[in-house]
């Protein structure tokens, strides 16, 4: 992964940082995307103290003025994008039959939109390359369903779909297209769970332990490595054993 360029979304906490580290740590040079840039000045930092190369953009994932700018301002100081990983998403849960249109909106615009617009800025370059690994982050909620949540399971399902049929269209140009689905994993979006709903996720997980960010990065870098060449259009379940 030596001197491949990798854009991650989300990156600024949890899965999204966890991802650019390890990239990082990989050998790649790294952009780091998300709404605020003090966090991912943050990441950037850690990521040149251990000798690696970072760089901050902010991006909007509802925006597509926004989404155009980062890649093309990343595209400018990097010369090109290798790697694309898309993680950053937003919850608004509730349940179905009050859910607000703005809620569903907003959720299926980030979340899957919004990723769909990322692909779209990064495959010319790939296809010039005749290289790139693209890494949708989806869940096991876009598999599984998940009661009050109706929104966020539409749009990582959509992810899968996106992911499949991208790789069927990008696969004559050695562009592999491949989705990790995390299940609980320990970060902000699972800290504020009570401690009766936490004890239930537990013994609905054959591990019997929440997920962590890096064992999802560990995959990510799996497959955006050079080993990984002959895997496309997989969805790469990273979920202690809670869907099969």
């Amino acid at each position: 992964m030596q001197n491949k360029v990798a854009f991650v979304t989300g990156a600024s906490r949890g899965i999204g940082k966890a991802c650019a580290l390890a990239l990082a740590g990989a050998g790649a040079r790294v952009a780091l995307a998300a709404r605020q840039r003090d966090k991912l000045e943050e990441v950037a930092g850690e990521i040149r103290a251990k000798g690696g190369e970072a760089y901050v953009v902010e991006i909007d994932l509802a925006s597509d003025d926004s989404i155009k700018n980062a890649f093309a301002q990343t595209a400018k100081d990097f010369g090109r994008i290798d790697i694309l990983v898309n993680n950053a998403g937003i919850t608004r849960d509730g349940l179905a039959l009050r859910m607000k249109k703005e809620d569903w909106n907003i959720v299926i615009e980030t979340n899957l939109t919004g990723a769909f617009r990322a692909i779209q800025q990064v495959l010319q370059g790939m296809m010039r390359e005749r290289w790139g690994r693209i890494i949708n982050i989806t869940s096991v909620v876009g598999e599984a369903g998940n009661a009050g949540q109706a929104n966020y399971s539409a749009a990582k399902a959509g992810l899968i779909g996106l992911t499949k049929s991208m790789a069927q269209e990008m696969a004559s140009r050695h562009i592999t297209v491949n989705a990790v689905a995390p299940g609980f994993i320990e970060t902000d979006m699972t800290s504020g769970l009570s401690p009766e709903i936490r004890e239930k996720v537990l013994q609905s997980i054959p591990l019997r332990r929440l997920g962590s960010a890096e064992d999802v990065a560990a995959a990510v870098r799996f497959l955006a490595s050079e080993e990984a060449g002959f895997i496309t259009g997989h969805v790469l379940d990273v979920n202690g054993g809670m869907y099969m």
